[in-house]
């Protein structure tokens, strides 16, 4: 009898076990490089399709440019000036794909003010924009999910955010797009890619490509949790490493036929109540935009955009970054923002298609999908809203090269884990409340970050009640979350679970220092840590913590850098012990 596989929601390291076992076994259709979105979204795609599936990533799912990012899922307004109409089309259809089908419970509709200096002339320009920009949303075929742009007076304005300067603007249009936690959403995609029967595993390091001849037929890997070496065959594999993609390149000997550079974006994360408004901004700045977007109980403020040349894991926010974004914002609020006033600071890198301007803030959104060598496709370029399309697209090429009659993409129509049933899940938060006798603040907390899923956590503190209880600095996250990100959402290090399944590292005032030791011995708990473990996850976070506070305070990026690589990265754990 041929043994029966069980769909499991599940992605612990039972799963990651079992995932790498069977990654070594067999031969695979498809081998993703990369658990950033594109990575996982390519994974998700394949899969759906009936291939059989191997994704790995040498850090955790999202690591890289993928959680530090603006968090917005959004057409651009701002590539409608540079007349890119395609790609703010096809980011605004995803974008209500995205709000009402495959992710209602992680991404949200917000609402944004694009202020208005010129009188008439102004607003008769940026108004033709957004109604060019509400077009669109509607030209796939489906409703947008969003309201449409609206003009508003300076009073209007003033009222709606009492905190600008009274001469700042001489009036505004509102408009709509949508956010997501960009690492929450990366691990759900990885989790769905792995519940359909991808082979998922984080922490395993690309050390080079296998090859017959000129073709690319695998890679050879590493366990880094194990320090195991093994080979991974494949038919195609599919490179998706983002900023990473020359680096990735160069170990079949080529440089590809594109080349991707990195730009550094750092956003600044500020109390909500530091100034008064009912929306977000849309800031233009001599260079780019700035966004002021709602995030919670926090404001985040950003980005900036300049060439990033030096270690590509760890970017770090300079002083001079962090005082580029506060003069640009102070110069619309009464009240100036100060350093004391932010609670958090993150710095990332856009994968951007290198041209021939040398500024990062003109080089392409747009993606690019290559076959560089035979067996080896690349994905590159983009952006986060567009990731399904990426993700298709580099599969579609892949499918090419095999002989198989291989189904189209299906992931327009395939809902992320936790979303089906989502909407009806709200409509009874507060029946789900009293049930469990939990406040329904909480109870939506935990619908907005894990849909339908949340019974799991439900149950979960039901059979141990103390989970209920918030992180010490982190009110807004309890120590169900912890346990369940070790459990079921492949987090493997402290790091995982503060910095990307919960944000407290960039949401607590003292970026997650008081909630680590905490945490690390929740996971402990069910990840089997010894002591030495425990007091090894707490303090190697607490000198990453240390280490960015300290670049943050450097004038220029070498410096930036310098003090961020004092803190240790996190290697496998066997060969620590080594």
């Amino acid at each position: 009898m041929p043994k029966t596989v069980t769909r499991s929601n599940r992605l612990g390291p039972a799963e990651r076990s079992l995932a790498i076992t069977a990654m070594k076994e067999r031969e695979l259709d498809i081998l993703v490089v990369g658990g950033g979105i594109v990575g996982t979204g390519s994974a998700l795609d394949a899969v759906t399709r009936g291939l059989s599936v191997g994704m790995v990533e040498a850090r955790d799912w999202a690591s890289g440019t993928s959680s530090r990012s603006s968090k917005l899922i959004h057409g651009g307004i701002r590539y409608l000036e540079q007349l890119d109409f395609r790609l703010v089309r096809e980011a605004l259809i995803e974008r209500g794909l995205l709000l009402q089908r495959i992710a209602p419970h992680l991404v949200k509709p917000v609402r944004f003010l694009y202020p208005l200096t010129v009188p008439i002339v102004e607003r008769a320009y940026i108004g033709a924009g957004m109604t060019l920009y509400d077009g669109f949303s509607w030209s796939g075929g489906r409703p947008p999910g969003v309201p449409h742009h609206r003009h508003l007076t300076r009073k209007q304005v003033l009222r709606a955010i009492p905190s600008l300067k009274n001469d700042a603007f001489v009036g505004g249009l509102t408009y709509w797009d949508a956010q997501v936690d960009d690492a929450r959403y990366v691990a759900n995609v990885a989790r769905t890619a792995s519940f359909y029967g991808a082979h998922v595993a984080s922490r395993v390091r690309v050390e080079g490509f296998l090859k017959v001849g000129q073709r690319v037929v695998g890679v050879a890997a590493h366990d880094l949790e194990t320090g195991e070496r093994f080979e991974i065959h494949a038919r195609q594999v599919v490179n998706a490493t983002g900023v990473w993609t020359d680096d990735t390149q160069s170990m079949v000997g080529e440089r590809g036929q594109f080349k991707v550079r990195a730009s550094k974006g750092v956003h600044l994360v500020v109390p909500r109540d530091r100034f008064q408004s009912k929306l977000g901004l849309l800031l233009r700045t001599e260079k780019s935009v700035l966004f002021v977007i709602p995030w919670g109980r926090h404001w985040l403020i950003g980005t900036t955009d300049t060439d990033w040349n030096l270690d590509k894991a760890h970017p770090a926010a300079t002083a001079a970054d962090i005082d580029y974004i506060l003069e640009h914002v102070n110069r619309v609020l009464a009240v100036p923002l100060t350093r004391d006033d932010v609670e958090g600071v993150y710095a990332g890198l856009r994968p951007l298609l290198a041209g021939e301007s040398d500024e990062t803030s003109k080089l392409s959104r747009e993606h690019i999908v290559a076959h560089s060598v035979p067996g080896l496709v690349v994905v590159a370029g983009g952006k986060f809203t567009t990731y399904r399309i990426m993700a298709k697209d580099a599969i579609d090429e892949a499918v090419a090269a095999l002989d198989d009659k291989v189904s189209p993409s299906i992931t327009d129509d395939i809902a992320l884990l936790g979303a089906e049933g989502y909407r009806a899940a709200w409509n009874r938060r507060n029946k789900i409340a009293r049930k469990y006798g939990i406040h329904r603040v909480r109870i939506e907390h935990l619908l907005n970050r894990y849909g339908v899923l949340t019974d799991e956590l439900l149950d979960l503190i039901r059979s141990r009640p103390e989970l209920v209880d918030p992180l010490p600095g982190a009110d807004d996250y309890i120590a169900a979350e912890v346990v369940y990100a070790a459990t079921h959402e492949s987090a493997l290090h402290l790091e995982d679970v503060l910095a990307r399944r919960t944000r407290i590292s960039i949401e607590a005032w003292d970026r997650g220092v008081s909630a680590a030791p905490v945490a690390a011995k929740l996971m402990g708990d069910v990840l089997g840590w010894d002591a030495e473990r425990v007091e090894r996850e707490t303090n190697n976070y607490l000198k990453r913590v240390a280490a960015e506070i300290d670049s943050q305070t450097e004038p220029d990026d070498a410096s930036a850098e310098r003090a961020r690589l004092e803190a240790p990265d996190i290697i496998a754990s066997a060969l620590k012990g080594a």
